[in-house]
C-alpha cells in the first residue's frame, strides 16, 4: 500500500483498528518513539545520581526493553489502545536518592515488590470497580490535570532543559523551539495526507536543522556509544528487601497508576473508545507486570505517556498498530545503544517544541470531557475543587517537602494524584453516597406489593399461563 494512501487523515480522526501499510507503520512508529522521549528519565536519573557509564547505559537499555514489552502488550492484548509506555517521572526523586546512597538493589527490590502488589490488586478487579466513579466531572478533571502536569516539564525543555546552562532561555534556544513548534502547528492544522500524518517527523527534521545551523546539535555521544548491548540481569546485585524503601516506592507506584488511568481516559476521549472495567484492569496489570520486568534488568516502573495521546489528536492517526510498531522499535533500541544515543542527541528545545502542542491537545481533551458533565452544584464542586487543589497544592513545592518530609512531600507534589484523589473522594461524598441514601429512602417509602393479601416474598413468581 502506498504511503500516501495508507490512512486518510484529511478529515476526522482515523479508527483505532485501521491497518496502514508497512512503510506507513514504520514512519508512524518512529514518530511515536520520538515524541515519547522515554530515554530522558533514565539519562536524567543516571546523570544526577552519578552512576558509572556502564550502569547508566544499562539503565537506558533496560528502559527501552521495558517500554517495548509493555507497549507491545498494551496495544495488542491488554488495554488495546494507541498508548505508549515509558518510565514514570514519579520515581525519579526516589531513584536518585537511593542511587546516591548506594542502595539501588533495595530500590529495585522495592519497585518489584510494589509491582507485584499492584498486579494482584488489578487482577482482583478492585481497580476496575473504580470506573463507576469516573463520571465526566471526575474523568475530565483528571485528564485536564494530566495535560497541565506536562506544562512545567515541557516549558523547561522549550527554554533549553537545564536552567543552570548559559544557553537557557537564550534567543537561539527559543528560536529552535519556536521553529519546531511552528512546524508542528502548520502541518497539523493546514497539512493534508502525509504532511499531517508525519507532522512530528518533519518538525523534528526542521528543529534539528535549525539547531545544527546554530551550533546546538551535539552528536559526540553517538560516536562513543556501542553498536550492541544487552541489558544485564540484576545489575545492582541481588534481592535486598527493606520495608521503608518498599513503602516509599509503593506510594510512587500509586502515582504512576493514577497517571496511567488518566491517560487511558484521555486516549478514550480522543479516539472515541469507552474505557471499560476490563480495559482498566488489564491496563494496570500490564503496567505492573512490565514494571517488575524492568527492575530485573536495572530499569524502573513504567506508565502511559500523555504526550503520545496528544499526538493522536494532532495527526488524526489513532490506529493502535502504529504504537505496536513503536514497541518493536523500542525493543530494537534496547539492543543497539548507538541508535538510542542518536535519539538522545535531540536538543532540548526541539523536544519542547514537539511536546508543547501535544500537551495542549490533552488539556483540550479534558475540557471536552468536562463539557459533557451534568452541571449540577455537586458536579461543579467535584470538578472545581479537584482542579483547584490539584494545581494549587503541588505548587507549594519546597515548603511542602520541608513540612511533610520527602515521601509525602513528593506524593502531594503530583498534580494528577492530588487532583484525582480529591475528585474521587468528593464524587463519593457529594454524589454517590447522597444518591444511595435517596434510593434507600425511596425504597422505604414505596408501597409494598402484595400477593393475595400477604407480602410478596422472594419465592413468589408470576405463574406462566397455561
Amino acid at each position: 500500500m502506498a504511503l500516501g494512501n495508507a490512512i486518510d487523515v484529511s478529515g476526522p480522526m482515523g479508527g483505532v483498528e485501521e491497518q496502514p501499510g508497512v512503510g506507513a507503520l514504520l514512519l508512524l512508529g518512529i514518530q511515536h518513539v520520538l515524541v515519547s522521549n522515554v530515554w530522558l528519565d533514565p539519562v536524567f536519573v543516571a546523570a544526577v545520581a552519578g552512576l558509572p557509564a556502564a550502569l547508566a547505559a544499562n539503565m537506558v537499555n533496560a528502559i527501552f526493553l521495558a517500554a517495548g514489552l509493555v507497549t507491545l502488550a498494551q496495544s495488542t492484548r491488554l488495554v488495546r489502545l494507541p498508548i505508549v509506555e515509558g518510565p514514570s517521572a514519579a520515581f525519579d526523586p526516589l531513584m536518585i536518592t537511593f542511587a546516591r546512597a548506594g542502595r539501588l538493589a533495595a530500590a529495585t527490590t522495592g519497585i518489584f515488590t510494589s509491582a507485584l502488589v499492584i498486579l494482584v490488586l488489578a487482577l482482583s478487579g478492585l481497580l476496575g470497580r473504580l470506573r463507576a466513579l469516573f463520571t465526566p466531572a471526575v474523568a475530565g478533571s483528571v485528564i485536564l490535570l494530566v495535560g497541565l502536569a506536562l506544562a512545567r516539564f515541557t516549558l523547561v525543555e522549550v527554554l533549553g532543559g537545564n536552567p543552570g546552562s548559559p544557553a537557557f532561555a537564550s534567543p537561539p534556544t527559543v528560536a529552535i523551539a519556536a521553529m519546531t513548534m511552528a512546524s508542528v502547528l502548520a502541518l497539523t492544522l493546514f497539512g493534508r495526507g502525509a504532511a499531517r500524518r508525519y507532522a512530528f517527523l518533519w518538525a523534528l527534521l526542521v528543529g534539528d536543522a535549525v539547531a545544527a545551523l546554530l551550533g546546538r546539535l551535539d552528536v559526540g555521544a553517538v560516536r562513543e556509544a556501542r553498536w550492541v548491548g544487552i541489558p544485564r540481569f540484576l545489575p545492582y546485585g541481588g534481592v535486598d528487601f527493606q520495608w521503608g524503601v518498599t513503602v516509599a516506592f509503593f506510594l510512587a507506584f500509586l502515582v504512576a497508576v493514577v497517571e496511567a488511568v488518566g491517560v487511558y481516559y484521555a486516549a478514550g476521549e480522543i479516539v472515541g473508545t469507552e474505557i471499560t472495567p476490563e480495559r482498566l484492569t488489564f491496563g494496570v496489570a500490564g503496567e505492573a507486570a512490565g514494571s517488575a520486568v524492568s527492575t530485573l534488568f536495572g530499569g524502573f516502573a513504567t506508565t502511559a505517556y500523555a504526550q503520545n495521546v496528544g499526538l493522536l489528536q494532532l495527526t488524526g492517526v489513532a490506529t493502535r498498530h502504529a504504537v505496536t510498531a513503536s514497541a518493536l522499535l523500542f525493543l530494537i533500541l534496547a539492543l543497539i545503544p548507538k541508535l538510542g544515543a542518536l535519539l538522545a542527541a535531540t536538543p532540548d528545545p526541539v523536544v519542547g517544541g514537539l511536546f508543547l502542542p501535544a500537551a495542549g491537545s490533552v488539556v483540550m481533551a479534558g475540557i471536552r470531557t468536562l463539557r459533557r458533565m451534568e452541571w449540577t452544584p455537586a458536579a461543579q464542586a467535584v470538578a472545581g475543587l479537584s482542579l483547584m487543589v490539584g494545581t494549587g497544592l503541588p505548587a507549594l513545592g519546597d515548603p511542602l517537602l520541608r513540612r511533610l518530609g520527602p515521601v509525602w512531600g513528593i506524593l502531594l507534589g503530583q498534580q494528577v494524584v492530588v487532583g484525582a484523589v480529591v475528585a474521587i473522594v468528593l464524587q463519593m461524598l457529594l454524589v454517590e453516597i447522597p444518591a444511595a441514601a435517596r434510593r434507600a429512602a425511596d425504597g422505604r417509602d414505596a408501597p409494598t406489593p402484595h400477593v393475595r393479601g400477604r407480602e410478596r416474598t422472594a419465592g413468589d413468581r408470576p405463574k406462566r399461563p397455561v
